[in-house]
């Protein structure tokens, strides 16, 4: 389970790259971890979700807006019912079906990597970090959902890892989005029964590990 990526680029870098209006965020670049806001883009309306209102100038206009990265558990959660669900693992859950069904609960989460836990520790005594980056995007989107709770938050969607991941000891990966910008549209406005094929790892030949603190 993914616990912490960067994103190397201010704001307006972000919303740039990914045809969004920024507006007065003020993110600067750094590390994400759960618990802290950090940007996503989407193209519903910014804290109520629904039935997409008619065509007209601003619809559907991609925003890049704070959010909060973990979402609330579920009442039924007896484990970690403090810690936010930073992570959709079963798509077909119930608990978010109905807002991955919905698009305007869909959202691109932008990095520049990602970090795994490795098995062991380093000499040192401490968990080994694996960092991993696409080769063919230095600023990248996740596939990401966000819930309208008290304060909005969002989660990663997952699956099943790829041969590097798997060289690290990881059954699981965050989906992330080809740079095309059919599917960056797809996921934030298509059918569910067309966005769900983009859950799926990432090429093996377009990741790489990169050491922590490492740039582009």
């Amino acid at each position: 389970m993914t616990m912490l990526y960067r994103l190397d680029a201010d704001a307006h870098s972000v919303a740039r790259t990914f045809g969004a209006r920024a507006g007065a965020d003020p993110w600067a670049g750094g590390h994400v971890a759960p618990g802290g806001f950090a940007p996503v883009i989407t193209a519903g309306r910014e804290f109520i979700a629904g039935p997409r209102p008619a065509p007209g100038p601003g619809v559907g206009e991609r925003r890049m807006i704070p959010r909060l990265w973990g979402v609330p558990p579920p009442p039924s959660a007896r484990d970690g019912a403090g810690r936010g669900v930073t992570s959709v693992r079963n798509a077909d859950s119930p608990f978010w079906i109905g807002n991955l069904r919905n698009s305007e609960f869909r959202c691109l989460v932008p990095a520049t990597a990602f970090m795994e836990w490795g098995a062991g520790t380093d000499r040192d005594g401490r968990r080994i970090r694996h960092w991993f980056a696409p080769t063919d995007q230095r600023l990248f989107a996740f596939a990401g959902v966000w819930k309208d709770s008290e304060v909005p938050a969002f989660a990663l969607l997952s699956c099943a890892a790829n041969a590097v991941l798997r060289a690290a000891g990881r059954d699981a990966m965050p989906v992330i989005l080809p740079p095309d910008p059919r599917a960056q549209h797809l996921w934030l406005h298509g059918d569910w029964g067309r966005a769900k094929a983009l859950i799926a790892p990432y090429s093996s030949a377009l990741l790489r590990e990169r050491q922590e603190g490492e740039r582009d």
